[in-house]
């Protein structure tokens, strides 16, 4: 039995990493604009005034209320309503990755301080980094990369056929 389950760890494992990762790279500029325009500077200083244990705790927050967020999508796609399944996952998944980077911006340092934090953290960048390096992720990112290019020629073709009178 425990032969059979180790695979199918591993795949969700991938799987959920894949997702994170898909929807970072969407999230992570979301979060840098938002602290280039949206300005809280008393929000900000007080994040940051916390210490660790504090801002572990702040930290988690939108960690453990959003990340039920894909089951929640999963069982709404296996009950057939897909569009609120894809619609669940984009918002809340966003919405998590936003908060998390921002959060996690403001207090890395102090969140560093803590052992348990930084040993998860450095596992964390390490299972990054293997499925970065296998060729699955290769192959997608090949494919998102033809896929942007794409719907830029696309953009472009467009734009220059409506300027045409």
């Amino acid at each position: 039995m425990k032969q059979i389950l180790k695979p199918v760890i591993y795949v969700l494992a991938a799987l959920y990493f894949l997702v994170d990762a898909a929807f970072t790279a969407i999230a992570r500029p979301i979060s840098n604009w938002l602290a280039r325009h949206v300005v809280l500077r008393r929000l900000r200083a007080w994040i940051r005034s916390l210490r660790p244990y504090p801002s572990l705790a702040l930290f988690s927050v939108p960690v453990i209320m959003l990340e039920p967020v894909k089951p929640m999508a999963a069982y709404l796609a296996a009950t057939g309503q897909m569009v609120s399944s894809v619609v669940t996952l984009i918002v809340g998944e966003l919405l998590k990755l936003v908060l998390v980077e921002r959060l996690f911006d403001l207090t890395r340092d102090k969140l560093m301080k803590i052992p348990a934090f930084a040993w998860v953290y450095t596992k964390f960048r390490e299972a990054k980094a293997w499925l970065k390096a296998t060729e699955a992720w290769k192959a997608i990112v090949t494919i998102a990369k033809t896929a942007r290019q794409y719907a830029s020629q696309m953009k472009k073709s467009a734009a220059t056929a409506f300027r045409q009178p």
